[in-house]
């Protein structure tokens, strides 16, 4: 799918211009988008996902300020770039706490515009990247990574063979074989210390990788299934809904569809 940049100036000189240059910058890498006022502006943003947003800060009836508060009152959250030809501070500073990415003063040389939307399309991909990561986390998973054991805890090593070996069968007998611990008595030690049961966290550490798979690459279900140490593709989609509430396949549609 096209990620999209939006233009928003009522002057339509100004705003052919800065199409045309994007247009060529761009080479159909993006669909640069444009609207002649802030009300047409939000009719885009709420019809579409617009990824940069360009707009004017002074214009009739709503200005780019304006535009940007009902953009982060309904939680549009594009990469913002304004530009004017009033260079007076206090419009920058209200434009900074808006989440602005970047203030541009007219008129705006080619160099400058693109230097600019480069740095938009970085801040871009950081986000998104965040944004999967922040999808993927299993917050259980995290306290449980995150209690205080020490490196030399048998605990800790055994969390770190499963993550190791998430691909494989991974029985209490095998991890505690590898600690040097009654399988018994690490089943009780891993519950008290971590919060949650053996198999559960061996259950999340296998559905995480799924997770991971699913949002990063286009293996198909079935080599996923595999890789997060599943037999069956059954079984798999099975566990990963009492999870997740949802398949494997779902997660992977509403979630990539999310990220653009």
């Amino acid at each position: 799918m096209l990620k999209r940049i939006l233009i928003v100036d009522d002057e339509p000189l100004t705003r052919q211009g800065l199409a045309r240059i994007l247009e060529t910058w761009a080479g159909g890498s993006y669909e640069i988008i444009t609207a002649s006022n802030g009300e047409e502006a939000l009719v885009q943003l709420k019809q579409q996902r617009v990824h940069i947003l360009i707009t004017d800060i002074r214009m009739p009836e709503i200005t780019g300020l304006e535009l940007l508060k009902v953009a982060k009152e309904q939680e549009i959250y594009p990469v913002i770039i304004v530009i004017s030809a009033y260079s007076e501070f206090q419009y920058a500073q209200e434009a900074l706490r808006l989440g602005v990415s970047n203030y541009l003063v007219k008129p705006i040389s080619k160099s400058v515009l693109i230097e600019t939307i480069e740095e938009a399309v970085k801040t871009l991909e950081k986000q998104e990247r965040a944004g999967i990561i922040e999808k993927m986390v299993d917050e259980k998973l995290v306290q449980a990574d995150t209690q205080d054991l020490s490196n030399r805890s048998p605990i800790r090593e055994a969390m770190e063979y499963i993550q190791q070996n998430v691909k494989s069968e991974l029985t209490l007998r095998e991890v505690a074989e590898h600690v040097h611990l009654n399988p018994s008595y690490l089943s009780v030690l891993f519950k008290e210390q971590v919060k949650v049961t053996f198999s559960e966290y061996v259950t999340r550490r296998r559905i995480q990788r799924a997770k991971e798979l699913l949002m990063t690459t286009d293996l198909p279900v079935s080599e996923i299934a595999e890789e997060s140490g599943y037999r069956t593709s059954k079984y798999f989609i099975k566990i990963f809904k009492e999870l997740e509430g949802k398949t494997p396949s779902a997660y992977r549609k509403i979630n990539n569809e999310r990220a653009f």
